[in-house]
């Protein structure tokens, strides 16, 4: 994912995020992304199923 960046660049954004939320902003902030990420895959599971169900309510 992060093929692209090289070390310093990968230094530099993580003084970046430390400097505009702090360190003790950062838990917060990975667990909110976090608990989104794991909505997100429900999202898309659930989404997947309707259209499956539709598939076959419509076949019949």
């Amino acid at each position: 994912m992060l093929a692209f960046l090289d070390p310093p660049e990968i230094i530099l954004i993580i003084v970046v995020v430390l400097v505009l939320f702090g360190g003790s902003q950062l838990p917060k902030l990975a667990k909110n992304l976090g608990k989104a990420q794991s909505e997100f895959k429900a999202g898309l599971q659930d989404g997947q199923k309707d259209t499956s169900a539709e598939k076959t309510d419509s076949a019949n």
